[in-house]
């Protein structure tokens, strides 16, 4: 791969991963809610479970869901479900959870496996790698361009996970009211319902 296509597909990457979509907003909802240590785990799910996901789909399973689109689109239920569930579970939080909570009852953010398997049902990722699989995989050398392509994406998640839930945790304290708190996760809650529209269409 040309090194100028490299520098478009690290663009490309970029604006994929840094902008808002359902990923982006639950991490910068954790940020606040549980601090950017307690996010760690969740960051790490999104960046390695992603990347997998690049690899798997550039390495064959792309191929399955063009021959059975029907596929794609019970993922897309299945996954916007799911993200309204989420929503729902961060809308109705009321209050900033204490570092040493551990009741049974207590909100704790995605562990590292919740975090992995979510970018299967996210529609955002769906698109985004078959976005990038179409416009920089190249025929006459298809595996090192699907490895670079990953690479591509796994530098560029890293950076926008830590991003994302470092801005997040810096309004910890501002948000630590519960008035402004409530509001806050009311408005994480509807972005992330709304960020589902353009992926379900």
């Amino acid at each position: 791969m040309p090194i100028e296509t490299f520098l478009s597909l690290l663009l490309f990457c970029f604006v994929a991963a840094a902008s808002p979509g359902p990923n982006n907003t639950m991490l910068f909802a954790s940020g606040v809610n549980f601090g950017f240590s307690r996010t760690l785990p969740h960051m790490a799910g999104i960046t390695i479970g992603f990347t997998l996901m690049v690899a798997c789909v550039g390495l064959g399973m792309g191929a399955v869901l063009e021959r059975y689109p029907v596929l794609l689109i019970v993922l897309k239920v299945v996954g916007g479900l799911y993200m309204i569930w989420i929503a729902w579970k961060i809308g109705t939080a009321r209050k900033v959870p204490e570092a040493d909570i551990d009741a049974g009852n207590a909100a704790r953010p995605f562990t590292f496996l919740q975090a992995a398997s979510f970018q299967w049902v996210n529609p955002k990722a769906w698109v985004m790698i078959l976005g990038a699989i179409a416009a920089f995989s190249q025929r006459d050398h298809y595996a090192l361009s699907v490895a670079l392509i990953t690479t591509g994406f796994f530098l560029v998640s890293f950076l926008s996970t830590s991003a994302w839930a470092a801005f997040g945790s810096a309004l910890r304290g501002w948000l630590s009211d519960p008035v402004r708190l409530k509001w806050f996760n009311i408005s994480m809650a509807v972005i992330l319902v709304l960020s589902l529209w353009p992926m379900l269409r």
